[in-house]
């Protein structure tokens, strides 16, 4: 059964769609109109190893935090539709992801339940047009949709792009390895994930 999922949203101030595959080759396209996001969710799904397409289009003469909320919210709700009941899943994945001398660790569950702990030290107020405050939210937005507890640490770096590249890098390379097929059961001593 292909785990896949496409979804939009649509409201006064975005509109979004995603389509995602999760057994795919870390082919993606996307358009958010927010230059480093691009950049950021295109290196997710390289290397995640995610087929990804997302486009939106948001009131970014508003400022980026709609689109980029909006964004992490179709995308963790694909996620969810993706995994299904989570059968078979690894459920658990954790990685360490360096970028020069940034270094990043996200440890992820895809356990049913949301909850997001995102320590990035991002020190300037945007990168390119997205705000810094803006790439932690969205972390947290991902994690309420994808139903996953989420931490995200960045441990070291100078350089605040590198430092947020990192964050992505290494939660792509958790992802991989929680979604990834290990059995047949629902990874849960309850029987269920929620």
């Amino acid at each position: 059964m292909a785990r896949s999922a496409k979804r939009t949203r649509s409201t006064n101030e975005t509109s979004v769609t995603v389509e995602l595959k999760l057994d795919g080759s870390g082919r993606s396209s996307v358009t958010t109109g927010i230059g480093f996001l691009d950049h950021m969710l295109d290196a997710l799904a390289r290397h995640a190893r995610l087929d990804l397409k997302l486009k939106a289009e948001g009131d970014l003469i508003v400022d980026d935090h709609h689109t980029a909320e909006d964004c992490a919210l179709v995308l963790g709700t694909c996620f969810d539709d993706a995994l299904g009941d989570r059968a078979g899943i690894a459920r658990f994945g954790s990685a360490y992801a360096p970028l020069d001398e940034a270094l990043a660790r996200v440890v992820i569950d895809f356990s049913g339940r949301p909850s997001a702990t995102v320590e990035l030290g991002l020190t300037r107020e945007a990168i390119g047009q997205i705000a810094c405050e803006n790439i932690a939210h969205f972390f947290e937005s991902f994690a309420t949709t994808a139903r996953c507890a989420l931490h995200v640490d960045v441990l070291r770096g100078r350089n605040d792009h590198h430092r947020a590249e990192a964050a992505f890098k290494a939660l792509a390379l958790a992802i991989r390895q929680a979604v990834c097929i290990d059995g047949d059961a629902v990874p849960s001593t309850k029987g269920t994930l929620s």
